[in-house]
Formats: C-alpha cells, structure tokens, sequence
C-alpha cells in the first residue's frame, strides 16, 4: 500500500472517531488516491486535485466544488505528514450553494391534501387513515420525512404529550 493510501486510512480512522460517518467521502478519497497512484505521484498537488475534482466533465460545478472539497480536508491532513502536500486554496473552484426557498402550504392546501389521503383506495382500508395521520404529522410537528417514519410505538408519550424523535439528522435525539 502507497504511503498516501495509509495516510487515507488513518485519516478515515481519526474522522471516524470524532463521529463521522464518511461514507461517500471514503469512496471518494479512494478514488481519489487511486487516480494519484496511477499518475505515479507520491504526494497532493493543486494540479491533480482540480483535474480528479473536475470529473466528470458533465458533473455540475456544486458536485465539482463537493469533491475538492474532499480532498482539501484530506490534503490538510496529509501535509502534516508530508510537507510537500498541496493543499488546494478554497476558491479554486468557488461555488456558492443557495438553498431553495421552501414551498409552505396555505391552510386550505393542507385540508385539500389531508381530504385527498382519506379518499384513498386501500384493499383493507388503512391507506387512508395512514397517510391521513402522516400528514397531519408532519404538519402538527414539522418532522423530517424519515423522522416520522422511522417512529416507533414507545417513542409516542400520549399523557404527557411527548414524541421521542431519535436518530434524528446527525444522529441526534430530540423531543
């Protein structure tokens, strides 16, 4: 294994630690690593960064700007190891990300499509009663799709008007 390879590993590892997941980054900065030993180079450098960040040719910038940023963090870490690591500056590929203004639902939308869940065809009629109360769930709370779908019985505290939310959006519990 290259000595980049293992610097990837222990980084992973360390990242992990702290409570990262680094599922697609991993997949990523192997990638990544591969196109670097293929291109007989020992250490990061701006030039093969930009080149691996910017493919596929057809990939939106958003998805560019993503993937430098993979591995500027990862170069951060293996400069401490090699000083000869490059790390791409953070305006190499600048992309600003503008969050879609939400769509919120007027009062009579909201009673169209809970009236609509009830007229739903169901072979043992529970269709209609369960998106009818998801709905209204998600209306009432404001939970995240699989927030609301991954309760569970015990997590519904009628008496004292609780509802347990857990492994919420980075892993957290909330009430």
């Amino acid at each position: 294994m290259s000595s980049l390879g293992i610097a990837l590993d222990e980084y992973l590892a360390i990242r992990r630690a702290l409570g990262y997941k680094l599922n697609l980054p991993a997949r990523l900065l192997q990638r990544f690593v591969e196109f670097v030993e293929r291109a007989n180079a020992e250490y990061i450098t701006t030039e093969l960064a930009l080149e691996w960040a910017t493919r596929p040719a057809h990939a939106q910038p958003a998805q560019w700007a993503n993937r430098l940023g993979i591995v500027r963090r990862f170069a951060h870490y293996c400069q401490l190891k090699d000083p000869r690591t490059v790390v791409p500056p953070p305006d190499l590929l600048p992309f600003q990300y503008r969050r879609v203004a939400p769509y919120i639902y007027s009062d009579e939308q909201i009673i169209g499509l809970l009236k609509a869940a009830q007229q739903l065809p169901s072979t043992i009629g529970l269709r209609p009663h369960t998106y009818t109360t998801l709905f209204a769930l998600y209306v009432a709370t404001g939970l995240r799709a699989n927030e609301a779908l991954h309760l569970h019985r015990d997590d519904v505290d009628l008496l004292s008007g609780v509802l347990t939310i857990r492994d919420s959006k980075l892993g957290k519990t909330r009430y």
